[in-house]
């Protein structure tokens, strides 16, 4: 298990938890959203690779439109 910060609210999620796998349990695999890690924006390419570790910190936007 690994504690981490999601979007400024510590959660725990299972060892090596990778962030696509976030994503999904969020069911925001599918939506147009932006995601730091640890200070560095991450391509969409990488989500499966970047691992999640204790004492992370991952923040995730999401667009909307409006006018």
């Amino acid at each position: 298990m690994a504690k981490i910060q999601l979007n400024g609210k510590k959660i725990v999620i299972k060892s090596n938890y990778s962030i696509l796998d976030l994503l999904k349990k969020y069911k925001l695999e599918n939506k147009k959203i932006a995601i730091e890690h640890n200070g560095i924006i991450i391509s969409k390419s990488n989500y499966k690779k970047k691992n999640l570790k204790n004492n992370d910190q991952v923040e995730i936007v999401h667009f909307i439109g409006g006018g």
